[in-house]
């Protein structure tokens, strides 16, 4: 294969799919509440359950979405490509045995645990829009800003100071 061949070029370095499946699943821990919560008052017990296990279901989808991309990265964009293609069919089909493979237990309710996979997935997603960076600069999540040196710092009474070496610089206006 030749070196400008882009179908293989390889990702080295961490891999920002999995930064963002990771990220997903942090932000899939401030859902756990609310979801246990309104399963809770609509469905019972059961209904609880059902939210757990579709929970579960997510956060393993991402993670596992994440994962393929990193490893599959590693071997060259083409396997990533096809990872990107067939992964996502792979975890579909997942997800269909997990729900079929406890469809007929007397612990799960089949609307809310629907309900949890679709909402949840779709919810998670359009939350981590917020925080994924569209830039080839910095492929996944979008870095953290960082204080300029060289700007100053306004003091209490809204004067500008100069910053000194040890203190963070910060800058209030627009």
């Amino acid at each position: 294969m030749s070196s400008t061949d882009p179908l293989g070029v390889r990702i080295e370095g961490p891999s920002p799919a999995m930064a963002v499946a990771v990220d997903i699943v942090k932000r899939a821990v401030w859902v756990v509440p609310v979801a246990l919560i309104v399963a809770a008052g609509f469905w019972g017990a059961d209904g609880v359950w059902s939210t757990l296990y579709g929970l579960a279901i997510v956060v393993v989808n991402f993670l596992l979405a994440g994962w393929l991309l990193a490893v599959t990265g590693r071997i060259g964009a083409a396997a990533m490509g096809a990872a990107a293609l067939f992964g996502f069919l792979l975890r579909l089909g997942l997800i269909m045995v997990a729900v079929l493979a406890v469809r007929n237990a007397s612990w799960v309710e089949l609307v809310p645990l629907g309900l949890t996979i679709i909402v949840t997935h779709l919810g998670l997603l359009f939350w981590e829009l917020r925080h994924v960076s569209a830039s080839l600069a910095f492929p996944g999540l979008k870095p953290e800003p960082t204080p300029n040196p060289y700007l100053p710092v306004r003091d209490a009474a809204g004067d500008d100071v100069a910053a000194t070496a040890t203190e963070p610089v910060r800058s209030d206006r627009p």
